[in-house]
This record gives structure tokens, C-alpha cells and sequence, in this order.
């Protein structure tokens, strides 16, 4: 159960970090066309263009090596030092470029435990402290920008940060969902509860099946070779939980016993509609989804009792 819930929410981590990419990668290209066109500022929209390119080239080269975790931190740690430029730029103007630092904490306290979100935050305000100081000691010949343009470039600030934010959030409250979900299931494995029976447990578990058996008979999902419950999870908006009780409830020792069923009997549908001498065994059975031959004839003769052949030549008699 434990590892069912690490992988789901591995699943959201990733989701989050391509989505969290893909909304990055707009804003810092608005960003630098508006430093190019709207506001001209060459050092700005390039350092921009710069950043975007490093987001996407990096994720895209990181993404199927590293861990979640891993492209976080790292992340984290860039792009709080990358934004230490635009605070500067802008520390004279409007504080609004400290929005961006907003997330960073947040971010912290989706993906890891609480004592990241204290690192990460202490982080933050150093890095805000170091920008205050350098901005007092030393004097910079950045452009200066009228009020007009950073009004334009705060309200996009600000709107482009409330999406990141909820993005984040959103994302929150899918792994605590997960989180919750299974705490709840780790308390109900006691013997006590174990003893109810399954359809007990799901009230709504024959129309559920129902719904299974539906599924998989209109769009013949067993022929997919690697079919498995959360495949039919994902295909019918359904957890997978939810599914594989409803399916014990109708006396399935599990899923993949349900699905061999489905298989098993397209291959005797197919035996009844197909001359044998004129097809082979292996269109049957890799047609009705069984990967190889071992298994198909271990398969076949836990179901019906005899072998493929056996089955065979009983139909020839007949």
C-alpha cells in the first residue's frame, strides 16, 4: 500500500514540475518579448531569453535522469540566484520583483518535508538582505524604466505568480488527497474489518462492475498485452482501489484473475469463429492479448480445466 501511494504521488510530483515548466516557459517568454518590443531593454530581454532556454533545455535533458526531488532542489536553488539580477534591476523601481521569491517557500512545502520549507525560506530572505545591502553599497548604471512601464510589468508580475501559486496548491491538495486516502485504508486493514465482506465495503460495487464489465467488452481493453488495473483506472476516471474491490466482490481472487477471464474467453470466441487449420494458435491467443504461449497455456488450463489442445480437438469432434 505504501508503495502504491509513493508512486501516485511520484506521478503528481512530475506532473507538477512539467506543468510548473511548460508555465515558467510562457511567462519568461512574455517577459522577454515585452523587454524586446514593448519596453526596450537588450541586457533584460536577453538575460530572459537566456533563462528560458536554460529552463527548457535543462528540463528536457534532466527530466527521465534525475529524481523529482533532485530537479527541486537544484531548481530552487537556481532560479532564487537567477531572479537576484531582475531584484536588482528593479530594486529602486518596485518591490514586485520579491513576488517571484514568493513561490520558492511554497514550492519547499509541496515537494518536501517542513524543515526544506525553513531552509528554503531563510534562503529567500538572505538573498532579499544581500540584494538590500549590495543595492545600498554599490551603484549600478541599470536602465531606468517610468512608472508606466513597471506598472505593466507588475501587473503581469502579480498575475503570473497568483497562476504559479495555484498551480502549486492545486497539486497540494492532490498528494494530501493520496496522503489521506491511504491512511485511511491503513486503518481499516484490521482483522475486524477484513471480516466484512467486500460488497459491504462498497455498497455500489455491483453497479461499479457493471461498469467494468461494459468497459472492457465495448472497447476490448484484455487485447492490450500490457493492460493492467491502473490502465482501466485512468480509462474510467476510477481509483483502482475502488475497482479492484469491486471486482473481489463478485468472487475474482484479483484483477489479473478477472482480466486472464476476459482473455480466455476471446480465445474461445475466436477458436468457435476461426478455422484452426487455417489460423494459427498464436493469432488466438496474442490477439486476445496473452503476450506468449506459456502463459496462455498455463492460463487456459487453470480456467477450463484442460489444455488448448485438449479444447481444440474437442471442437473438431464436434
Amino acid at each position: 500500500m505504501t508503495a502504491t501511494k509513493d508512486i501516485k504521488i511520484e506521478q503528481y510530483k512530475r506532473q507538477l514540475v512539467y506543468y510548473y515548466t511548460s508555465l515558467m516557459s510562457v511567462i519568461l517568454a512574455i517577459f522577454a518579448l515585452i523587454f524586446t518590443f514593448i519596453i526596450p531593454d537588450k541586457v533584460m530581454a536577453w538575460y530572459l531569453y537566456g533563462g528560458l532556454f536554460l529552463l527548457v533545455y535543462t528540463y528536457l535533458i534532466v527530466r527521465k535522469t534525475y529524481s523529482v526531488n533532485v530537479m527541486v532542489h537544484s531548481y530552487i536553488i537556481i532560479a532564487t540566484l537567477y531572479n537576484f539580477y531582475i531584484m536588482l534591476v528593479f530594486w529602486d523601481n518596485s518591490i514586485a520583483s520579491f513576488v517571484w521569491l514568493i513561490p520558492i517557500p511554497l514550492a519547499a512545502y509541496v515537494f518536501f518535508k517542513r524543515k526544506y520549507v525553513f531552509i528554503y525560506s531563510m534562503f529567500v530572505l538572505l538573498n532579499i538582505a544581500a540584494g538590500y545591502l549590495i543595492s545600498k553599497n554599490f551603484s549600478f548604471n541599470f536602465p531606468q524604466h517610468s512608472q508606466e512601464d513597471v506598472r505593466v510589468t507588475d501587473t503581469i508580475l502579480m498575475i503570473s505568480n497568483v497562476a504559479v501559486i495555484s498551480l502549486l496548491l492545486y497539486f497540494k491538495d492532490k498528494i494530501k488527497r493520496v496522503e489521506i486516502y491511504h491512511e485511511i485504508e491503513g486503518k481499516t486493514h484490521t482483522p475486524e474489518v477484513q471480516a466484512i465482506s467486500v460488497a459491504d465495503k462498497i455498497p455500489f460495487a455491483d453497479e461499479l462492475f457493471e461498469k467494468i464489465e461494459s468497459v472492457m467488452e465495448e472497447k476490448q481493453l484484455y487485447k492490450d498485452v500490457h493492460f493492467n488495473i491502473s490502465k482501466l483506472s485512468t480509462a474510467m476516471n476510477i481509483n483502482s482501489s475502488y475497482i479492484s474491490k469491486s471486482i473481489r466482490a463478485k468472487g475474482y481472487p484479483n484483477f489479473n484473475n478477472y482480466l486472464n477471464r476476459h482473455r480466455i474467453e476471446c480465445v474461445k470466441r475466436l477458436l468457435n469463429e476461426n478455422d484452426i487449420e487455417k489460423v494459427t494458435l498464436m493469432y488466438i491467443y496474442t490477439e486476445a492479448g496473452f503476450s506468449n504461449q506459456s502463459t496462455f497455456n498455463r492460463v487456459f488450463k487453470q480456467m477450463e480445466s484442460i489444455t488448448p489442445s485438449e479444447y481444440i480437438s474437442n471442437l473438431q469432434i464436434h
